[in-house]
């Protein structure tokens, strides 16, 4: 799905380094572990939305750091409200994720 380039984070260590940042901001279920329990489409079953933004890694961590930062359990919605917010969006824009 992903048209453009994109860094590998085996390969860049900014890449890498940026993705472990965003990984202990967000929620235990989008940790990379579980990636096999996700139930995704065969055509983005290997996409990765914020590997499409892998090339400039300060501008990938800043962009997804918001979620994370929205996230945080110390806020007054809870993770209920959150995904269902999320998932309304989601669906007005027509998005299959």
């Amino acid at each position: 799905m992903t048209w453009i380039q994109t860094a590998s984070p085996a390969e860049h260590s900014a890449v890498r380094e940026a993705l472990q940042k965003l990984i202990d901001m967000y929620p235990d279920e989008y940790n990379p572990k579980h990636r096999h329990e996700r139930m995704l489409p065969d055509a983005v079953k290997n996409d990765s939305i914020m590997l499409s933004h892998s090339l400039i890694p300060q501008a990938m961590f800043h962009a997804f750091a918001t979620f994370g930062s929205l996230m945080d359990p110390s806020l007054p919605l809870t993770r209920r409200q959150h995904e269902m917010i999320a998932t309304t969006v989601s669906t007005l824009n027509r998005c299959f994720y």
